[in-house]
């Protein structure tokens, strides 16, 4: 007991720390210490110090400059762009395919239906589960088929989503060369009188509207469903990309532009999804 109450009184005894003067002995600061007083104040300078810089690091954006922190809204930025660039990825697909589309409607080059593609995308997913329909389900497709085929209007050829389309006929004349897919004519050619305008044959947008080497002025227009009309050899065009039109308005003059006329003519197509469709099936010139 007295060594250790010797540490104490040890650790108790006062110590005066006095700064003076150096030429004069002027006494400028005078301090009562003990070990334990300078023992307190250090530690509790430690910890504040410590504390400091913990919350200096935690709450101010100093913590950027630490290796190994990241700023929260940096974070947050790379996780928002992150998310864009999948929906840009996205849509850059489908503009792709609906460009795709157009291209082909417009160089007469019939493109294989989505559709088709979705249903082999779904069977591979499949794996080894039989899709087959059972004879019933067969008989009764047929069944619904032959029915349907008697509610077209306007020929076999028809698609049915479009029998109650009032379409507009573009020109009126006389055709005189016939839809052949065979041949690779997608279209109806009209021949007309001289001047005669030529109409929108529904209310829909211009995808496309400029002059072709082949095919001269062209106009093509997407209406709901997933139809497109295009109107080819023009003289003029008076709609641009972009525009808005409606049944029966004037796009255009019949012409006899592009390599590929042979005579002031408008050459008529339709396409429905992706594929073309015989006009003379819904439209009477």
């Amino acid at each position: 007991m007295t060594k250790l109450k010797q540490t104490t009184e040890k650790w108790r005894n006062k110590y005066r720390l006095v700064i003076l003067n150096d030429e004069n002995f002027e006494e400028k600061l005078s301090l009562k210490l003990s070990r334990l007083n300078v023992f307190v104040i250090v530690t509790i300078s430690i910890v504040v110090l410590i504390t400091g810089t913990i919350l200096l690091i935690a709450f101010t954006p100093l913590r950027e400059y630490i290796p190994g922190y990241s700023s929260t809204a940096l974070k947050r930025q790379a996780y928002n762009n992150a998310l864009r660039v999948d929906s840009l990825e996205t849509k850059l697909a489908q503009y792709e395919q609906y460009v795709s589309i157009i291209k082909g409607v417009v160089s007469n080059e019939p493109l294989e239906y989505i559709g088709d593609t979705i249903e082999q995308s779904a069977a591979a997913l499949t794996g080894t589960f039989s899709l087959d329909p059972t004879t019933n389900d067969s008989l009764l497709r047929a069944s619904v088929e032959y029915e349907e085929a008697f509610n077209i209007q306007g020929g076999e050829n028809a698609v049915s989503p479009l029998s109650s389309y009032a379409f507009f006929t573009p020109v009126r004349g006389e055709v005189i060369q016939g839809y052949i897919p065979e041949e690779g004519h997608f279209a109806v050619d009209i021949i007309t009188r001289k001047n005669e305008p030529v109409k929108s044959c529904l209310k829909g947008t211009v995808l496309f509207a400029e002059f072709s080497a082949e095919t001269g002025y062209t106009i093509v227009i997407q209406h709901a469903g997933n139809l497109v009309s295009v109107y080819k050899h023009n003289s003029t065009l008076f709609k641009n990309q972009g525009d808005r039109v409606r049944a029966g308005e004037v796009i255009g003059i019949i012409g006899n532009t592009g390599e590929l006329s042979t005579g002031p003519h408008l050459h008529f197509e339709l396409w429905y999804d992706g594929k073309p469709l015989n006009p003379e099936d819904f439209l009477q010139f």
